[in-house]
């Protein structure tokens, strides 16, 4: 278990606003995507990460920690795609989307999306696997033959964003 001073990636969960509405990640993904997305684009399925590694590097494993993320960030940027920490991936009818975000201080707080940090367009994009680990879950993406990890929270859309992305590559072979 990490200890408590870390926050997990995706662990920003959902946030409530006026009489307790829950406004999940995914939502605030959605909303602050507009100004990222062309016209007629809209973001199918999304969830907050960061490059696998990064819940050890800071819970006291900072070696193998360190070697995983450089190595997620490695493999990403091999395949023309850029990451962040924290980040959004995001999946559009037309593009997988990764997003930088603004820091997430727990309980669910901040997690703005600053800027778009990288973009392939859907035929460029091999494959999106998602396992469970632990707390967690385990993304791992191939982008034009090369793969890389992120590590997200138990509440993640991973699975929304696989699903998404096996219904358009069906529909294009």
């Amino acid at each position: 278990m990490a200890p408590s001073h870390v926050v997990l990636a995706g662990s920003i969960g959902s946030v409530t606003h006026g009489k307790g509405l829950p406004v999940k990640a995914e939502e605030k993904i959605r909303e602050g995507a507009g100004p990222f997305l062309q016209e007629g684009e809209e973001i199918l399925a999304a969830f907050v990460a960061r490059p696998r590694g990064w819940t050890q590097q800071n819970a006291g494993v900072r070696g193998l920690g360190a070697s995983q993320a450089a190595k997620a960030t490695a493999g990403a940027e091999a395949g023309g795609f850029q990451l962040a920490s924290p980040m959004a991936l995001a999946i559009t009818d037309r593009r997988l989307l990764s997003f930088a975000l603004g820091a997430t201080p727990g309980m669910g707080m901040g997690g703005q999306i600053k800027e778009l940090a990288g973009e392939a367009p859907l035929d460029a994009v091999d494959s999106i696997e998602v396992k469970r680990l632990l707390m967690g879950k385990v993304v791992k993406v191939t982008v034009r033959g090369s793969e890389f990890k992120l590590e997200a929270g138990a509440g993640a859309n991973a699975k929304g964003v696989v699903e998404a992305f096996e219904q358009r590559h069906t529909a294009a072979v």
